[in-house]
């Protein structure tokens, strides 16, 4: 009974409603304790790029060849790109109808800051394309670092096994150590939610978070949208076969994905169940699923956009459509790097926060219904992995 309540999920609960209440009565001390939460807040965005980097290589690269990575590996990424760029695009499209947090206004920290940045074509290829990649890592410019990291993957994929094996070897090793800091400071996550939690209400009342429930409906009005239409459609025009009948027969992994939060953990049974019950080859499975839970986040990247744009809406600040369409980018490549651990996706939001100067500090309100939204995004993103399985296995022979 301790041992469960000491888990992490559990912990930031009570964390959340202990903070909202050290906020209520001790307002003062709320706010000069905000210096936790910012240490939080900065950990999390030191693994972003390393995590992404990482990432992205060794699945490039694992596909051992070129030829494999012309084959299954152009036409896996192919459908997660798609896939996730829809989702993003709804994700903008429900959350500028529904408009959450506009009702609500918090003032914008001092040191925040909004850039307008409006793109020509010229700036927007240019964008992609990092002139000096070590000022790009260390200014966390996400896009021209996977540019990068994609361009050096094929790369390796030339060199010599014994080279390729050497440079994967090395890439495998410190995608593993990201993940294990990972879940280090996402074991940290109660202490950082106690501090921000407190430091919102003490310094904006309880306003902020009675308004979640519009956040909340969002996202859960787009998740649904995307996993009954949008995934369907591509299911029965590109994949030809039918959603439903393949989904009565995949549904335990969705399940354990509601309940774990986490792609990761839910990968045995995924492709256990996608072999045996779904009708996937073996090969097609065996690939198009382990990748998919490392680069293929649909409800993550759908999530982040909306997120991004209730923080807008409550800090009084209006994206124009040029800085939707960076967090359109942003959000959809960052989520190829999202690791397949619950509460990942807090870690890819900082950055796309940064990429329109809005405050990060305020992630602590969504922190406060990010747990039970996780649940619900996992298994959006587990569905989709499993659609672009039994979809490449019409493809790949």
């Amino acid at each position: 009974m301790l041992k469960t309540l000491l888990k992490t999920e559990n912990l930031t609960i009570i964390a959340i409603f202990l903070g909202i209440a050290f906020g209520y009565y001790f307002s003062n001390l709320a706010i000069d304790l905000k210096i936790i939460g910012d240490v939080y807040i900065a950990l999390l965005k030191m693994l972003i790029l390393p995590l992404i980097f990482a990432s992205i290589f060794i699945a490039i690269v694992g596909l051992g060849s070129i030829e494999d990575l012309k084959d299954l590996g152009i036409k896996a990424f192919a459908y997660y790109i798609t896939t996730t760029s829809l989702a993003v695009g709804l994700g903008l499209i429900v959350v500028n109808i529904f408009n959450p947090g506009a009702d609500m206004q918090m003032p914008l920290p001092t040191d925040s800051h909004i850039t307008p940045k409006e793109l020509n074509a010229h700036d927007f290829i240019l964008s992609f394309i990092p002139s000096n990649i070590f000022h790009s890592l260390s200014e966390g410019q996400i896009l021209p670092v996977i540019f990068f990291v994609i361009f050096f993957a094929v790369a390796a994929l030339n060199l010599q096994e014994k080279k390729r094996e050497t440079l994967y070897n090395f890439f495998d090793s410190i995608n593993d150590a990201m993940m294990v800091m990972a879940k280090w400071i996402i074991a940290l996550t109660p202490i950082g939610v106690f501090s921000l939690i407190a430091f919102t209400v003490g310094k904006n009342g309880l306003k902020p978070l009675i308004e979640l429930y519009s956040y909340a409906l969002t996202v859960l009005v787009a998740l649904f949208i995307h996993a009954t239409v949008t995934l369907n459609i591509i299911a029965f025009t590109i994949g030809k076969f039918n959603p439903f009948s393949y989904f009565a027969k995949i549904k335990e992994a969705l399940l354990i994905a509601l309940s774990t939060a986490s792609s990761s953990a839910t990968l045995p049974v995924s492709i256990e169940v996608a072999e045996t019950k779904g009708g996937v080859d073996k090969k097609v499975a065996g690939f198009v699923l382990p990748l998919g839970a490392t680069v293929n986040m649909d409800g993550t990247a759908l999530y982040e956009s909306i997120a991004v744009l209730f923080i807008a809406n409550i800090s009084g600040v209006d994206l124009s459509f040029s800085q939707q369409l960076i967090i359109f980018l942003t959000a959809t490549f960052a989520s190829i790097g999202a690791a397949g651990i619950p509460g990942a996706g807090l870690v890819m939001m900082t950055i796309i926060l940064d990429s329109v100067g809005l405050p990060v500090e305020y992630i602590s309100l969504i922190i406060a219904v990010d747990r039970f939204l996780d649940m619900f995004r996992t298994s959006i993103n587990v569905w989709g992995d499993l659609i672009g399985a039994k979809l490449l296995n019409r493809f790949i022979k």
